[in-house]
């Protein structure tokens, strides 16, 4: 489901056209659609209804509150990493009880907030965190719900930045050091045992390295059990891939078709950590051509977004589709790196990508930049992150405003002495 299409070669989100919200906004800013972004979550919700199970949206890919509070409205959990994305997750109504807490290096203060607000369970990454989690717990009086993150030693074809489940990987614990880790957990007083988890990467596009991860990590959990621990829960992580350009993307209910034989005799809740296949295509980045420029080897399309704003092309050299907002006919293709105004030269949206040529003040959406768009913005070169806007049929709300000069030495302070 995509709710960003062209009708008569004008793009529309939903019923509105992206070029009106443009003129009352400004550009750049990030636009999402409602409906797309409900629609995904309903069909990997749909396609694992066989399994008892939870599906935690993953705040990283896209922790706006108004998103947050949306995911929770439809029956999400939530996927949070940090103590400023369980506050977010908190914010936004998600129920504590359907928050998981993840991430390799959690400090004291979150653990213990994580406690107080009586969250699932924490996904630890290492014997030292296993141990900080005791010991806060037992401060605090409670127990603290756990699942230890197995690392299973799967190879996936992603990029290396983003293959979370090799052995080199700073992440998880190895499965051959598993079970002694489970039977220390088991022994400390402040932690309660009740799930298993792995995530093995991100942007994985077909089944078969979660096939193999999960005969390991089912495998696990049966072990435990015998051993008399309370496996409630298979965290089977997230990384379903999405279609960005060309790739061809395994849907949701093909994940399922084959994960579920391996899940359904576990006779454990199944918790899915989903971000990327809910919120990429729900959201777009429009930009305005600023110039174009060219030298002996290419030609420039400067526009006013930059790397600050999508990070995604210069971090992983990640492919986005570019448009135009409203198509010309007749207009012909040339081939460009579109660039922005940011004082490096890793600052580009695309390199040598053909695209209808353009003149300043033409409007270009990037797609698919509903997750890790904004939620990896910064203010480099002091520059104010963009707005992000919500369409829900003929209706825009701004979700985000736009920063000002203000807001960037907001916080900062000039001693008196200088």
């Amino acid at each position: 489901m995509n709710d960003f299409v062209y009708r008569n070669g004008v793009l529309f989100c939903e019923d509105l056209r992206v070029s009106d919200i443009a003129s009352k906004v400004g550009t750049p800013f990030y636009l999402y659609s409602k409906n797309t972004f409900t629609s995904h979550f309903h069909a990997v919700d749909q396609a694992f209804g066989e399994l008892q199970h939870l599906v935690c949206y993953s705040l990283k890919a896209n922790s706006n509150v108004a998103i947050v509070k949306l995911m929770a409205n439809e029956g999400a959990g939530a996927d949070v990493v940090s103590g400023g994305e369980l506050f977010r997750a908190l914010k936004g109504g998600v129920d504590p009880q359907k928050i998981v807490f993840a991430g390799l290096g959690k400090t004291a203060e979150e653990i213990e907030y994580g406690l107080n607000e009586g969250i699932l369970m924490f996904n630890v990454e290492s014997s030292q965190e296993l141990m900080l989690i005791n010991e806060v717990a037992q401060k605090l009086g409670k127990q603290a719900p756990i699942a230890l993150r197995v690392n299973p030693d799967i190879d996936v074809r992603t990029h290396p930045y983003i293959a979370t489940g090799l052995k080199k990987s700073k992440f998880g614990i190895p499965l051959k050091e598993a079970m002694a880790e489970y039977e220390v957990a088991q022994k400390l007083p402040g932690l309660n045992p009740i799930g298993v988890h792995q995530h093995i990467g991100s942007q994985i596009m077909e089944s078969s390295p979660f096939e193999s991860s999960l005969r390991k990590v089912g495998n696990l959990a049966k072990s435990l059990k015998v051993l008399g621990m309370d496996i409630r829960y298979i965290n089977i992580g997230g990384g379903f891939g999405i279609q960005y350009t060309d790739e061809e993307a395994s849907q949701p209910d093909q994940f399922a078709a084959a994960l579920v034989p391996l899940l359904r005799e576990s006779g454990c809740t199944i918790i899915m950590e989903v971000g990327r296949m809910i919120a990429g295509n729900a959201g777009i980045l429009v930009t305005r051509v600023l110039f174009n420029k060219k030298n002996e080897e290419k030609k420039f399309v400067v526009v006013d977004a930059a790397m600050n704003d999508l990070l995604r092309p210069s971090l992983y050299q990640a492919e986005h589709h570019i448009g135009p907002v409203v198509y010309k006919d007749g207009t012909p293709e040339e081939k460009v790196d579109v660039v922005g105004p940011i004082c490096e030269s890793g600052d580009f949206l695309a390199q040598d990508r053909a695209l209808p040529e353009v003149q300043s003040g033409d409007l270009l959406a990037v797609f698919t930049a509903g997750a890790y768009g904004f939620s990896m913005a910064s203010n480099y070169n002091s520059r104010k992150r963009v707005p992000e806007i919500l369409v829900s049929g003929k209706k825009a709300y701004v979700i985000r405003r736009r920063e000002t000069y203000e807001d960037l030495v907001r916080g900062e302070a000039i001693p008196q002495d200088l």
